[in-house]
């Protein structure tokens, strides 16, 4: 059984076996380079004080030389997609084909029973599925490792200066690709033994698997686990704007972080003004500073908005939670995946 699975599976496998071959002599072509620029960047051993200046022109560097900029996000889209792909194609079509067909009173009528049929042929495509994900991440991950590093000690600029908690980013690198190969592949199965229409079931099952991608970083992820606040007296680097309300008599301003300082590769949830516990306050601009917002001078204003009793807050997840949060995205869509997997069997047991 395990063998007429690898065989039907033949197709497949060698696509995906294509493909990744195709991207590590891609990353293999470039990666090299890509390393020997950061080493002579200077970012080895650097101050603490310059490391952020010389990381920000690396990557400067780097977007503006050779394929950089292009095989970047063109591998963050090759990672993202492949769950999807897999979803579609090896996930839906599993049992929807064969309840289409007509062709499971033949492949359920053998010796070997549905549930020892829908086993092997997930174990077979869902390990296939979670490798290839998988090992596309990991030859991503050594290729960007520089810009990475360069991230880490404070460079920004460019699109390529992604911190780690980016939503593609986080989604393509680690363990999570694991999850979402396995709940994406797991979906498909699930949509398939359902719908019993291939094209439907491809259909509904990329619907579902891009909602659930939209839904995890904005409302899920943010919320796995609680946390951290601070708040910092305003400085003239802290990013500000004015503006007039409908009222021409009132004029409002934000206040936003740009970075945690000592930690640039904190995630920011959200910023904003607060008093010094950290409550949020009014952003309409204290009449006592509006001798200093007609000065023009962002210090000035940045001295009376803090004299007024007013602190930037800001909510974020320190760049120790990374693996934390890691792990338990990977855990809810693996655990997702065991409860399709379940009903999977439930629902061809019940087949007439």
């Amino acid at each position: 059984m395990i063998r007429l699975s690898l065989l039907q599976l033949r197709a497949q496998a060698i696509t995906a076996a294509v493909a990744v071959s195709a991207f590590a002599v891609l990353l293999a072509a470039t990666g090299p380079h890509l390393a020997s620029m950061y080493a002579a960047s200077g970012l080895h051993g650097c101050r603490p004080a310059n490391c952020s200046q010389l990381a920000s022109n690396f990557l400067q560097q780097v977007d503006s030389t050779g394929p950089y900029a292009t095989v970047s996000p063109l591998s963050i889209a090759l990672i993202a997609f492949t769950p999807a792909v897999i979803g579609l194609f090896w996930g839906a079509p599993l049992i929807a084909r064969e309840l289409e067909t007509g062709t499971f009173d033949l492949a359920w009528s053998q010796s070997v029973t549905r549930t020892r049929w829908l086993a092997v042929k997930l174990a077979v495509g869902g390990l296939a599925a979670m490798t290839i994900t998988e090992a596309l991440s990991l030859l991503f991950t050594w290729w960007a490792a520089p810009l990475n590093r360069a991230v880490g000690q404070g460079g920004s600029g460019n699109s390529l200066a992604m911190n780690q908690f980016n939503p593609l980013a986080f989604a393509t690198h680690g363990i999570t690709p694991l999850g979402y190969a396995a709940f994406a592949f797991a979906l498909g199965v699930t949509v398939g033994a359902v719908i019993r229409h291939t094209g439907p079931a491809m259909a509904v099952t990329l619907a579902i698997f891009a909602a659930v991608q939209i839904a995890m970083p904005l409302w899920i992820r943010p919320n796995l686990l609680p946390a951290s606040h601070t708040t910092s007296t305003i400085t003239d680097d802290t990013p500000s704007s004015l503006r007039r309300t409908d009222s021409p008599h009132i004029i409002t301003y934000t206040l936003a972080a740009g970075g945690l300082p000592g930690q640039p590769e904190a995630w920011i949830q959200s910023s904003g003004a607060t008093d010094t516990k950290g409550h949020p306050v009014s952003t309409v601009l204290p009449s006592a500073c509006s001798a200093a917002r007609g000065s023009g001078s962002s210090e000035d204003l940045a001295k009376c908005l803090t004299s007024q009793g007013i602190r930037l807050g800001v909510t974020y997840q320190p760049a120790s939670r990374y693996w934390p949060l890691q792990g338990a995205e990977t855990g809810i869509f693996l655990v997702l995946s065991l409860v399709l997997i379940g009903y999977c069997f439930r629902r061809i047991s019940r087949l007439p």
